[in-house]
């Protein structure tokens, strides 16, 4: 009688495919999922230094409206704070040039007249329209 019966050992194996799919499938994943960085670059051109003077600053049109609605071109009052007076002031004073034009209204003045020197501005063509605030003093 063999009591001795001997056990034979299986030999322990790792399925490793399940393994490998489990990991391709995590970097398919993280490849689609993932967003990349795309920056625009800007194209700048820096200026150069040069001998030659500055250009004088170009000239600009003043347009001042006071407290009680007057219109004022340049520094010169005008007789009338109706649009004509203002759109043959404007002419007068752009002689067919194209200037930039600031418009400073007093805070206590009348919003209908800042309304009426954008409209007249705007019909004759002005693009370049700057409103000037001034800081309140403390």
């Amino acid at each position: 009688m063999n009591f001795y019966h001997r056990q034979t050992e299986e030999e322990v194996n790792i399925n490793l495919t399940p393994l490998i799919d489990v990991v391709f499938l995590l970097l398919i994943f993280f490849m689609v999922s993932t967003t990349f960085d795309t920056t625009s670059q800007l194209e700048i051109k820096l200026p150069e230094a040069s001998e030659n003077p500055a250009p004088e600053p170009p000239r600009q049109l003043h347009l001042l409206i006071d407290a009680d609605g007057s219109f004022f071109v340049n520094s010169r009052e005008l007789t009338g704070n109706n649009s004509a007076t203002l759109r043959a002031a404007l002419v007068r004073a752009l002689e067919g040039r194209r200037l930039p034009i600031v418009i400073q209204s007093d805070a206590n003045s009348p919003v209908q007249s800042l309304v009426t020197a954008m409209d007249v501005v705007g019909q004759l063509g002005l693009r370049q329209v700057s409103i000037a605030t001034t800081r309140p003093i403390e």
